[in-house]
């Protein structure tokens, strides 16, 4: 008990010590898209600059080439996750748990797929309130090939139904990160009925909360702002900074999993037994799945192909490769030997961390968040989980919430155009507008606050319900059989 108080301890402390926006707004619906204000008091609405010049003229028009990249970027995302977080974790378990990692993250996919067209898209970007929207569009009601959705830049729209996919494999991917946590220990049944909760209940109202707003061209004068404002989403109107997931994503994920793995408790033989990974083949083939797909979770939550979008490609290639180079000398000085997991681990790293700065920043702050995020993360993998005896098998927290919450607050620091940043566009003033550190990093407090608090809540009574309903943890004799042949009556190999 002592040691589940002092690690929930520690992750209430990152995330208040420490730190939204890939979205759009509807023509005719209330939307999200750009980037939140930069102070809270007197928000202007903004988005990254490069990307938000005044349009000639706002008269609605589907541009042809934002489409096809978008739906380049969305084929990129699933490739992200089927099948490449399933092979990244699934090479991380043993022989015997690799077919049920690869089932979970197959499945997860499918089925969250299938529940944001039923109500999860609605729920995350219509009105409603700050915290959640409405039911407008369940079953993606009055959508139609017509429908059209806000970039970033006035008078500048996609297909409503390229925004709806894009954002469903947004909602996959970030239930599947959490398996990585309790991996090899709990009930299938019990992973999707978690799912559906947490997606329900944590997810939905975190993209709300962070990307959902009115839209570029809701914005004509200070007046018209304010009314925006006042629609908007809890943190996108606190003015937080989130390119493309690091609070909706992966703080949200890897403090599920913590809870997760508290909840479930060690693997049997865990830390007497070798739990070696079986296949850092696979997972070195996974890291790099992940690695390109993540120019289309990045790049693409620009909604447009432009300047801005090459730049975020950019970022989210040298942060990634800084974030590799600097966990594997952290790993060389640490263990003697830098090793394949420590690459991948800290490619891993520099993509979660550059997720929410990849817009926002420069190169050369890029450069500087690859390197700054994997000796923490790799503390928090090496030492922080040994010191606190928690089981979280494939490190979703060390490297998704902590990564995440440093990449939130480097975001509010490097995006100052001092720095290099590309600042925050004021559609009022068509112009960029004035940092303020201090404003900027408190809104970042907020999103990172509100994740950590809203994912832990979530996932705390979740796997409660889960529990009593059908219980978490799949027997001794079970887990010490293997997921594989127990849970679905198949192998990955016949030797």
């Amino acid at each position: 008990m002592k040691k589940f108080l002092s690690t929930i301890t520690l992750a209430c402390v990152l995330g208040l010590g420490i730190f939204g926006a890939s979205s759009l707004s509807f023509a005719d619906d209330a939307m999200p898209a750009a980037a939140p204000a930069a102070t809270e008091a007197a928000p202007a609405a903004v988005a990254p600059a490069d990307a938000a010049a005044p349009a000639a003229a706002t008269t609605p028009t589907v541009n042809k080439g934002d489409t096809a990249w978008m739906l380049v970027a969305t084929a990129l995302v699933t490739l992200m996750t089927i099948p490449g977080l399933a092979l990244f974790y699934g090479g991380m378990v043993r022989t015997k748990n690799m077919l049920s990692v690869l089932m979970q993250v197959f499945v997860i996919f499918s089925m969250l797929g299938v529940l944001w067209a039923l109500y999860g898209y609605s729920v995350a970007f219509t009105g409603g309130s700050p915290y959640f929207g409405g039911l407008a569009k369940a079953f993606l009601a009055g959508i139609t090939t017509d429908s059209m959705g806000a970039t970033f830049s006035k008078g500048v729209y996609i297909p409503e139904y390229v925004f709806v996919v894009f954002q469903l494999t947004f909602a996959a991917i970030t239930p599947a990160l959490i398996i990585g946590a309790f991996a090899e220990r709990m009930k299938f049944s019990a992973v999707l009925l978690f799912m559906v909760l947490w997606f329900t209940f944590a997810y939905l109202p975190m993209a709300h909360m962070v990307w959902y707003w009115d839209g570029p061209d809701a914005i004509t004068d200070a007046k018209s702002l304010e009314t925006v404002v006042a629609n908007a989403g809890f943190l996108w109107a606190k003015g937080a900074l989130d390119f493309a997931g690091g609070t909706v994503v992966h703080i949200n994920a890897g403090i599920a999993g913590l809870v997760g793995a508290l909840m479930l408790g060690k693997r049997i033989g865990y830390g007497k037994e070798s739990m070696t990974p079986h296949s850092l083949t696979m997972t070195m083939i996974g890291a790099s799945m992940l690695w390109v797909g993540w120019f289309g979770f990045n790049a693409g939550s620009n909604l447009e192909a432009n300047g801005l979008t090459a730049l975020v490609f950019l970022n989210t290639m040298i942060a990634t490769g800084a974030a590799t180079m600097s966990w594997i000398f952290a790993e060389w000085l640490g263990k003697g030997k830098p090793s394949m997991l420590g690459a991948a681990s800290g490619a891993v790293a520099g993509l979660v961390a550059i997720t929410p700065a990849c817009g926002f920043v420069g190169p050369m702050g890029a450069i500087a968040i690859g390197v700054l995020v994997s000796p923490i993360c790799y503390f928090f993998v090496a030492k922080v989980k040994y010191w606190l005896g928690y089981d979280d098998a494939l490190d979703v927290f060390g490297v998704h919430a902590v990564g995440g919450i440093f990449g939130a607050i480097a975001t509010g620091i490097f995006v100052n155009p001092a720095l290099g940043g590309t600042g925050v566009w004021d559609y009022v003033a068509n112009a960029v507008g004035t940092y303020d550190i201090v404003a900027q990093l408190t809104a970042q407090v907020w999103a990172v606050g509100t994740a950590v608090v809203l994912s832990g809540v979530v996932a705390f009574i979740a796997f409660k319900i889960v529990d009593v309903l059908i219980g978490l943890r799949v027997s001794e004799e079970t887990e010490r059989e293997g997921l594989d042949t127990t849970e679905h009556g198949e192998r990955a190999y016949h030797f």
